[in-house]
């Protein structure tokens, strides 16, 4: 194994080279269902950062259809929820790791209000989130438009469904990007995509099977070795359920991973 021993980036420490001081963290969430807590206290324990919740003044219940009920309203008619004061002042910090699950495609509505507090201009700012499918890449997007006056960081994401995975893949994650010291393998290249043959076909049926925001055909794909198994990058045919859309079919990037001996499992869709 290559060992790699990373520290924190110039880019992310020009902002305290100055002051000759490791820049300050904060690890700041909105966690409706505890995934992205989750997700938030891993990354705070490996930063050694501050840690902060975003708390909307009425709570969303936990119920999904009541949730989806009302944050849609809230995306219409552009409004935002009230969030309790945050019990941290953003000025203070150098690097502020921003995490949410994915609605509607993007991030939460409770993040929404807390853009736009002014703290967030001039910081580096990595976005980590939890999902059902996706959504990683168009909140990213979405919060690079919000906030032109910050620098917008490679962020990290996990499927709820595989939240058992975060640690390991967090770990990586902060000593590949040189958040943090440490020794990691680095991944080789995807291999050139190719048309999928009925095997490679067959891990990505088995990958996504019944769940029920995926509905597609494998046509290309790519793939590389990673510790313990094999990860498969797949150009799918998006095929609308219903037979009325049929000709408004597109499509998606789905990942896989193979673990040696187990069952092959999507971690996200590009859409």
């Amino acid at each position: 194994m290559k060992k790699l021993f990373i520290i924190l980036s110039t880019m992310i420490l020009a902002c305290c080279c100055t002051q000759n001081k490791a820049p300050k963290v904060l690890v700041l969430y909105y966690s409706q269902t505890s995934n992205t807590k989750a997700v938030a206290e891993e990354l705070q324990g490996k930063l050694g950062a501050d840690i902060a919740e975003i708390v909307p003044v009425v709570a969303y219940d936990g119920d999904f259809m009541a949730t989806i009920e009302r944050s849609r309203k809230e995306y219409e008619d552009g409004t935002l929820p009230e969030i309790k004061p945050l019990s941290v002042d953003l000025k203070s910090y150098d690097i502020i790791f921003l995490g949410f699950p994915v609605w509607f495609g993007t991030y939460a509505v409770p993040v929404a209000t807390v853009l736009e507090d002014p703290g967030f201009a001039g910081k580096k700012v990595v976005p980590f989130c939890t999902f059902g499918s996706g959504g990683l890449e168009s909140s990213t997007e979405a919060i690079k438009a919000k906030l032109p006056d910050s620098e917008i960081l490679p962020g990290y994401g996990v499927r709820a469904a595989r939240i058992a995975a975060a640690p390991a893949e967090i770990d990586r994650f902060l000593k590949e990007n040189g958040y943090i010291e440490g020794e990691f393998e680095p991944l080789e290249e995807f291999s050139e995509a190719h048309p999928a043959s009925e095997e490679e076909a067959a891990v990505f049926d088995a990958a996504v099977g019944d769940y029920p925001m995926i509905n597609a055909k494998a046509e290309e794909v790519a793939s590389r070795p990673v510790p313990g198994g094999m990860e498969y990058r797949f150009v799918a045919r998006d095929i609308p359920r219903d037979p009325a859309f049929e000709g408004m079919s597109g499509t998606i990037t789905v990942y896989v991973v193979a673990p040696e001996g187990q069952a092959p499992e999507f971690t996200r869709v590009v859409r």
